[in-house]
């Protein structure tokens, strides 16, 4: 099986411990960020805009801008990041097997990456609006051994899965295959691509893993301020140009993603909540 192959190089678990609750960030909110040079807004919002410049002029820009949201439609879809009595938002259960996990009715999203990818310090930057969600990291960075349930009001399930290659659970197979082959409310997978390192061969296998399981699934490349313009465009061009080559269940567009700087994240909120159908978007491209 594919999903074998990732689980390859295994060593025993770690505990896991709780991140302390944090002051509200000054960027999480898109009502602090209007505030900003007009330049800087567009590069948190439109990530890809930093890159542009640096494209040849006979490269397609399009292909980066299926998903395009205004801003306005960003914050809507931020509210749905805010906790609130009618709309609570927190850390629901962890779990080693599907059947560990309760039948939950809201549609699902779930993050898969290597180990050390930033799988939990990105759902813990979506989740900067309401600091009091306790997203479950471990110690040493790459060691999440469960499967990780938040809970989005009654909108929607945001699943942080373990990590896989180096340091993966022992029962990775067991616990991730059948979760992402027959999770019924699934309705996008989100397979997390360090941009410092650009595509491994263990990610290869997991592109090849979401292919053979036939949903609809999007890549991201985490930590773009780890690298300069060069390296995150080349980065880019190679993963687009493998999905382009190499997939039929792939969203076209890969995610730009910073969770230390905030680049992307609103981006991402606005495609979570436009894919679970918890909004409806003015318009979801560049015209």
């Amino acid at each position: 099986m594919i999903c074998l192959l990732l689980s390859r190089g295994l060593l025993p678990g770690t505990q896991l411990c709780s991140v302390p609750r944090q002051r509200l960030h000054k960027l999480a909110s898109l009502q602090n960020v209007r505030m900003l040079p007009p330049k800087k807004v567009q590069s948190l919002l439109y990530p890809f805009s930093q890159m542009e410049p640096y494209l040849d002029r006979s490269v397609d820009r399009s292909q980066f801008q299926h998903f395009h949201p205004s801003l306005e439609d960003m914050m809507k879809a931020e509210t749905l990041f805010l906790s609130s009595p009618s709309h609570k938002i927190d850390y629901c259960i962890s779990a080693e097997r599907l059947d560990h996990v309760p039948v939950l009715k809201p549609p699902e999203v779930c993050f898969i990456g290597r180990s050390n990818v930033g799988k939990s310090s990105l759902i813990r930057t979506l989740f900067s609006l309401t600091p009091e969600v306790e997203v479950r990291v471990s110690k040493t960075p790459g060691h999440t051994k469960k499967m990780n349930f938040f809970q989005v009001g009654r909108a929607f399930t945001i699943v942080d899965m373990p990590g896989y290659g180096h340091r993966s659970p022992k029962d990775f197979v067991d616990m991730v295959e059948p979760y992402l082959f027959t999770r019924e409310n699934l309705v996008r997978t989100f397979l997390l691509v360090d941009c410092s390192v650009g595509l491994q061969q263990a990610d290869l296998i997991a592109m090849e893993m979401c292919e053979e399981i036939r949903r609809p699934y999007v890549m991201v490349l985490t930590k773009i301020d780890k690298s300069g313009n060069g390296t995150v465009l080349r980065n880019l061009m190679s993963l687009q140009d493998t999905v382009r080559r190499n997939t039929t269940s792939c969203f076209p567009q890969p995610l730009l993603i910073s969770s230390l700087n905030f680049c992307g994240i609103y981006l991402l909120r606005c495609f979570i909540a436009h894919v679970t159908g918890s909004i409806s978007l003015t318009d979801t491209s560049l015209s």
